[in-house]
């Protein structure tokens, strides 16, 4: 995982957009808006994400390919509503089994902050965030979506700042 501010140039999504000189956000700063990682490690990421679903209290769990080949016909469309600034009344949960992508977050200044994640990465977005997702530019990624109840993936595009769980994640991140 590495991160960094994005940007914000209008090019293709799937480009590293990262600025010139690179500005580097640490694991700290994630975590102070709220986004918990993990580096799975070794062979066994199945024992270390199942610690981690009891830890937290995630009970279901599905995989994900997002690549032309998966997606078939609804690829470019769905590439563009994962993009999409939205949020999520429930804490996105990937465990990143294969390829490389990147979550782009909205920090405490409301700035773009990109998270390229790769194989072994395990990444928390909390309830309320908002953040997009995409590719990169090998245009595939295998995930384990991770869920505290049913599989459910429902995004709310922005604007949705009176939605009690934005409204919740605000006054979160604010006592940080």
């Amino acid at each position: 995982m590495r991160a960094y501010l994005y940007d914000n140039l209008d090019t293709d999504c799937r480009e590293p957009h990262e600025l010139s000189p690179s500005v580097p956000v640490s694991v700290e700063e994630l975590a102070a808006s709220g986004v918990l990682y993990w580096k799975l490690k070794g062979e066994n990421f199945e024992e270390q994400i199942d610690r981690i679903c009891e830890e937290r209290n995630y009970k279901n769990r599905d995989q994900i390919t997002v690549s032309k080949e998966g997606l078939g016909a609804v690829f470019e469309d769905k590439i563009k509503t994962f993009f999409a600034e939205h949020l999520h009344e429930d804490e996105e949960i990937r465990a990143i089994l294969e390829g490389t992508g990147y979550f782009d977050i909205r920090d405490k200044q409301d700035r773009w902050v990109r998270i390229k994640v790769e194989s072994g990465d395990l990444i928390v977005l909390p309830a309320g965030i908002y953040h997009r997702f995409t590719l990169d530019t090998n245009n595939y990624l295998k995930a384990m979506r991770l869920f505290k109840e049913d599989p459910v993936w429902t995004p709310l595009n922005r604007p949705c700042d009176e939605n009690a769980y934005r409204k919740a994640y605000l006054q979160a991140i604010s006592a940080n």
